[in-house]
């Protein structure tokens, strides 16, 4: 269960990983059943959407408010994996996937309620039940409560990933008549309650048989104080249930050597087509400097997260001592749109901002760039690191979450190492990354082992989606 699932409903890599993992394990011969909301921004489009006749005038009571809802399904690209669409217009059509609104507690309520009911309806006992963040997090109290008394899912065991430790679907406890809880409110956080706030994820870190995260590194960093966002002393307390999986790529999207986006194909035994990219892309954005400048890609969401707080400072000095040239796509907050539309001014030729997202474009500056920046104050495990890696674009990161899982630091005396990993986070740790890289990319023939190693390297679903499938057999042989 998931409120996102790509390439249906998506914000971030939430849709990404959902998407692909399940299509990963319906691949393999495992029995799935998905389910997310029908919001009314899924593109419906040469999409063959079908109501699922049984399914059709249903409603549920949750607390006081009846709600009608019936199911349709739909097959999922590239696959024959049906997925199930909870179609409420009343709860999912609404602006955007999430909303500030009133009820929102209560549209992810009737999403993982119904989760629960469509598999007593179908008579469908799943080994285990894989919620993903505070939007499915009540699932696992759920099923120990007013669903306990259903012995369809006796042998049932649930896992809880959290892809982003940073929102937690915190409300007031005003909510609580709509949770049917009963006496089971003491089942709830008391200290939580007695405050007047009811925390989803946090209820969910209480109940769910195994908890995963979505990278080794983040496992650990979020059960120390820095990253664990007031839930680390929970974690600690479960840390023999806290797993770390990284993420996986689907790399028959994203691969140089098959990409239908990219205006020349490639591989690591023959990177012409890459240098003919870089040129393709650097006309198209109107960067100067032909294929001897080192030119730095960013593909982001723009929030301070994600390291745009040290650009700032770190970039416009750069920019005026090297000579380098910046390819810029993304959008987020109106702080840092403002500050690359005014770098774009001051460096004309030299940095190309597109305010916005373009996936063309995303997958030209993967292949076009000859570095890739993400310097993150904190990245549960990211995923242009590992495209990067794929299409030789050298990664200049930050040593935390996925970025230190996926990428290796160079060492220039043994040609190991796959990029450039810096600790602290501080503008002299992020100049020293890029310095770093552009000295690195003088040395012709070691920056070509660098791409090599990097795209060597292997993030498939098919090895990370069976560590998932492992760690389901363990839970349910439990």
């Amino acid at each position: 269960m998931s409120s996102e699932l790509a390439p249906f409903a998506k914000t971030g890599g939430l849709a990404d990983v959902c998407g692909a993992l399940s299509a990963y394990m319906h691949n393999t011969g495992h029995d799935m059943r998905v389910l997310v909301p029908r919001y009314s921004k899924i593109d419906t489009d040469g999409l063959d959407v079908v109501a699922v006749g049984e399914l059709q005038n249903l409603s549920i009571r949750i607390g006081p408010w009846d709600i009608p809802y019936s199911i349709d399904a739909v097959t999922m690209p590239r696959t024959d994996l049906l997925v199930y669409l909870l179609r409420c217009p009343e709860m999912y059509n609404r602006a955007g996937l999430y909303t500030q609104d009133g009820d929102e507690h209560l549209r992810f309520l009737l999403l993982s309620r119904v989760a629960i009911e469509l598999c007593q309806r179908m008579q469908f006992a799943p080994d285990v039940f894989h919620c993903n963040d505070w939007q499915t997090s009540l699932i696992p109290l759920y099923l120990r409560t007013i669903y306990a008394w259903d012995k369809l899912f006796a042998n049932t065991r649930t896992a809880l990933t959290i892809h982003n430790i940073g929102y937690q679907g915190v409300f007031s406890a005003d909510i609580l008549p709509d949770l049917d809880l009963g006496d089971d409110k003491a089942k709830l956080h008391q200290d939580d309650l007695n405050d007047g706030r009811i925390n989803f994820l946090k209820t969910g870190l209480l109940y769910a048989n195994v908890l995963t995260t979505v990278s080794p590194t983040y496992a650990r960093e979020i059960q120390g104080p820095e990253y664990g966002a007031g839930l680390d002393g929970m974690l600690r307390n479960r840390a023999e249930s806290v797993v770390g999986i990284l993420n996986g790529v689907d790399y028959s999207e994203w691969n140089p050597a098959t990409d239908s986006l990219i205006p020349h194909n490639y591989g690591p035994e023959n990177l012409r087509g890459k240098t003919l990219c870089k040129k393709k892309l650097m006309a198209e954005l109107g960067l100067a400097g032909g294929k001897e400048v080192p030119l730095i890609g960013i593909v982001s969401r723009l929030a301070g997260q994600k390291g745009f707080g040290l650009m700032e400072g770190v970039l416009p000095r750069l920019l005026a001592k090297e000579n380098f040239s910046l390819a810029v796509l993304g959008s987020g907050e109106l702080r840092y749109e403002t500050f690359f539309g005014h770098l774009q001014d001051r460096f004309p030729g030299r940095v190309a901002f597109y305010r916005g997202f373009n996936n063309r474009l995303a997958h030209w500056i993967e292949a076009g760039s000859d570095m890739f920046l993400m310097p993150s104050l904190y990245e549960p495990c990211g995923l242009n690191q590992m495209y990067s890696l794929k299409y030789g674009t050298v990664p200049i990161v930050r040593e935390t979450g996925g970025l230190a899982d996926s990428v290796e630091l160079v060492n220039p005396g043994t040609g190991k190492g796959t990029g450039v990993l810096f600790r602290d986070y501080n503008e002299d740790g992020l100049s020293w990354a890029i310095r770093t890289a552009l000295l690195l990319y003088e040395n012709k023939r070691l920056w070509r082992k660098i791409i090599r190693n990097g795209m060597s390297m292997e993030f498939s679903w098919e090895r990370q989606g069976e560590l998932y499938v492992e760690l389901f057999r363990q839970l349910s042989n439990s």
